[in-house]
């Protein structure tokens, strides 16, 4: 245990995508800024992003950017504004990263390499001039409706004037999002909204584990609301099974739109989305002319992924045996509606651990939409997961980090000078 004690203008906890731009945005403000981090390396969690190519943001504006904010988006808009999609490109532009706009707009670096985002955010902070020091903050030490210190594990404590916290949700807690942000939101006294997990694999019954591995792409996925009766999802994109249900891209973001009971919704598969049910009809037909004289169970190689034909012969209930030229209409049409209705139910969402953002968190209506200050103790700020907004997949989730970082960098001056 040390007794050391630092002084800074600024501290900023936790040193990911939002605090990297924070920590940097305040100490190109002039100001004295530490940069807090536990783990060994900063920005852990932005490494693994995007199957470690990091979808740093979407190429779109604040007003399209909006409609794909699932929680917080009133409040989210003037930082959206303050610091659009197009700065986070020209940022990274600028720091030597050149990017890319994939399908969706989903904007990546050119390289395909997470690690040149991480590298380029350290870079910014330190290159700002703020200092960054490994050590986990426990606690705050408030006086008169202030955070004059933040005290660390070590018992190292950090004389301030101003604190960004910025430690994350719970997701993935090996890169230390391990809900710190919550303890320290907690003992200035405000709410945290119960966290759960947003964008993270289902568990399916059944959950077909012969298919585990099997990727999926262009499929489309629609959710519905089976209480409601309402489809509530549907888009085109890839997916994966895995011995549990399914993940992926498709899958993640049809989670953020399902309620706290998974099990209320069914997951439909159009497994050939570009063939309408007469062009799908006239394929089987030219497949089953092709395989003419073999069994049902060895004339869909064409059609299907080797794994996946067991599990539609099962489903559309065709004798696996029978051989082609002996199904009947009647059944050549109900496997043409399996190919094009391939049901999964979700029971349960997986862990916490296991979701690329947790929902939940500190309370936007104890914060100021413009500054991320809080409304509680006048020189505390919050910013990215640790906040309660999140979003769908495609970049909007890191953008939301950016912006709600900048802005906290950007306004802490205001209670330092």
């Amino acid at each position: 245990m040390n007794n050391r004690t630092l002084d800074f203008d600024v501290v900023v906890i936790g040193a990911g995508a939002a605090g990297c731009v924070a920590a940097g945005t305040a100490a190109l403000n002039g100001l004295r800024v530490c940069l807090l981090e536990r783990n060994d390396r900063p920005a852990r969690k932005v490494g693994i992003t995007g199957k470690g190519r990091c979808n740093v943001t979407n190429n779109c504006t604040p007003a399209e950017f909006l409609p794909h904010v699932r929680e917080g988006g009133r409040f989210l808009q003037s930082a959206l504004y303050r610091y659009p999609p197009e700065y986070v490109m020209n940022f990274f532009e600028s720091q030597g990263v050149p990017l890319k706009t994939e399908r969706g707009n989903r904007v990546f670096p050119v390289s395909d390499k997470a690690i040149d985002i991480v590298d380029a955010l350290v870079n910014y902070a330190r290159q700002s001039g703020a200092k960054l020091i490994k050590g986990r903050a426990v606690s705050l030490a408030l006086s008169d409706g202030r955070v004059e210190a933040v005290l660390c594990q070590d018992g190292t404590r950090l004389n301030c004037s101003s604190v960004i916290v910025a430690t994350g949700g719970l997701s993935y807690p090996a890169t230390g999002s391990t809900g710190d942000g919550y303890t320290l939101a907690l003992q200035a006294g405000h709410t945290i909204i119960p966290t759960r997990p947003s964008l993270v694999p289902l568990i399916t019954k059944p959950a077909y584990p012969d298919l585990s591995g099997l990727s999926l792409k262009n499929v489309r996925l629609t959710l519905s609301d089976l209480d409601t009766g309402k489809q509530i999802f549907s888009d085109i994109g890839e997916m994966l099974f895995t011995h549990f249900g399914v993940s992926g891209p498709l899958i993640l973001t049809a989670s953020g739109s399902m309620s706290k009971s998974p099990d209320r919704y069914r997951l439909d598969l159009d497994l050939k989305p570009g063939l309408d049910p007469e062009k799908l009809d006239a394929r089987i037909l030219r497949d089953f002319k092709e395989f003419s004289g073999r069994n049902f169970v060895n004339s869909l190689s064409s059609l299907l992924p080797k794994a996946l034909i067991l599990p539609i012969i099962e489903a559309c209930r065709i004798p696996p045996d029978i051989r082609v030229d002996q199904i009947t209409r009647e059944q050549r049409h109900h496997l043409a509606e399996k190919l094009k209705c391939f049901s999964l139910y979700p029971s349960s969402f997986r862990s916490i651990e296991e979701a690329v953002v947790t929902a939940g968190g500190v309370s936007t209506k104890e914060l100021e939409p413009k500054t991320m200050r809080s409304r509680l103790v006048n020189n505390l700020y919050f910013a990215g997961e640790v906040i309660d907004c999140d979003a769908k997949t495609g970049g909007f989730n890191l953008q939301i980090a950016f912006a709600t970082g900048f802005a906290a960098g950007e306004s802490c001056s205001e209670t330092c000078w």
